[in-house]
């Protein structure tokens, strides 16, 4: 199965905020949406949090250690390891990672591919970061620029990295 990365990180690899992303970007939003629509999309328990809902026509998996959390139409696995097997096991070909941070951490050594929106800002009260990619693991497949605009207050990249070496 492929497991890929989507996350949208500022400049200084910042992606969140007091459990909120620190900008509004309707683009980032519509591409990630298209991007992930009829998927498995994996998170953290924390992210499920700032989100407060269900993400619809997505297969929902939610990673917790408490055993008693549950939410209406969403999976729960106790790691990463297991809510991959749940998504391979409903014989879907690719996964998202969709966050937070720790979730990230641990999932990019497994990842594939990371879908990169790259945020031309900042934060200075960021409180949750997207680790660098390492360019001797990570080529850069491609990379469309878009201007700040009335819609978006920041310039931004929707980047594709590709493993160098998948069997690392």
């Amino acid at each position: 199965m492929i497991i890929s990365i989507i996350v949208a990180a500022a400049t200084n690899g910042a992606i969140g905020q007091a459990g909120q992303l620190p900008w509004h970007l309707p683009a980032d939003l519509r591409f990630f949406k298209n991007t992930t629509w009829a998927m498995p999309v994996i998170m953290g328990r924390k992210t499920y949090a700032s989100m407060n809902k269900l993400l619809p026509g997505r297969f929902n998996i939610v990673i917790t250690r408490n055993a008693d959390w549950q939410q209406e139409g969403v999976v729960t696995a106790a790691s990463l390891e297991a809510a991959l097997a749940i998504a391979a096991a409903a014989h879907f070909k690719e996964a998202y990672i969709i966050g937070g941070g720790e979730v990230y951490r641990q999932a990019l050594p497994m990842a594939g591919q990371v879908l990169l929106t790259r945020v031309h800002t900042e934060p200075e009260d960021a409180d949750t970061f997207f680790p660098a990619l390492d360019t001797a693991d990570w080529q850069l497949i491609s990379d469309e620029a878009f201007p700040a605009d009335d819609k978006h207050a920041y310039a931004f990249n929707f980047q594709r990295w590709q493993r160098q070496n998948p069997s690392v």
